[in-house]
């Protein structure tokens, strides 16, 4: 009777731990996808070519947060201090979007340094992709390359400052996270 009840103990954790990975996987697959669909939003919208540099440097960092935001709560379950780090920043990161998409006098004010915001935001994103992701088998690539494209776009802004150049570096920063993220598994 005591060795049956502890089989089923056993095999109920058993179910429990595969039911988290599974979640887990379902989690990693839509956060990938998202990453990969707010990327190419990011990287088609500059061949508009209609919205200010506000507006599209907003549209970009608004997009980034909406990614951290879930991030966040994708992987809260298992990674605590991670979630914390990316809902913290997805919050700071959406209204200072909000600011910048709807308020023309915010970016009066953050014009001189507007063109490396995003930038920064990159690089800091980037590193908090490495803390998160450092147990995932591309996951030091992809704090890598937010690191890199924060650095280049940085660069890219002092000399040229065109926002669809700028644009497409943070769209192309979410597709390599979200094509990574799904190889990853």
């Amino acid at each position: 009777e005591i060795l049956k009840h502890k089989n089923d103990d056993a095999d109920c954790m058993v179910f429990h731990a595969v039911d988290r990975l599974r979640r887990k996987k379902m989690k990693n697959k839509f956060v990938s996808l998202l990453a990969i669909i707010l990327g190419i939003i990011i990287i088609a919208f500059p061949m508009i070519g209609v919205i200010g540099t506000s507006s599209l440097i907003g549209l970009s960092v608004l997009l980034i947060s909406i990614y951290l935001l879930v991030v966040g709560v994708a992987i809260i379950d298992y990674n605590k201090s991670g979630a914390i780090i990316d809902l913290i920043l997805g919050i700071i990161l959406l209204f200072l979007s909000l600011g910048l998409i709807f308020n023309p006098n915010l970016f009066a004010f953050l014009a001189e340094i507007s063109l490396y915001l995003a930038g920064i935001v990159l690089i800091i994103v980037g590193v908090v992709a490495l803390v998160n992701n450092r147990h995932a088998r591309f996951g030091f690539y992809i704090g890598i390359s937010g690191i890199i494209l924060g650095l280049v776009y940085i660069i890219i802004g002092t000399y040229v400052a065109d926002p669809i150049i700028l644009g497409t570096l943070i769209g192309l920063w979410l597709v390599i996270t979200g094509v990574l993220k799904i190889i990853d598994g």
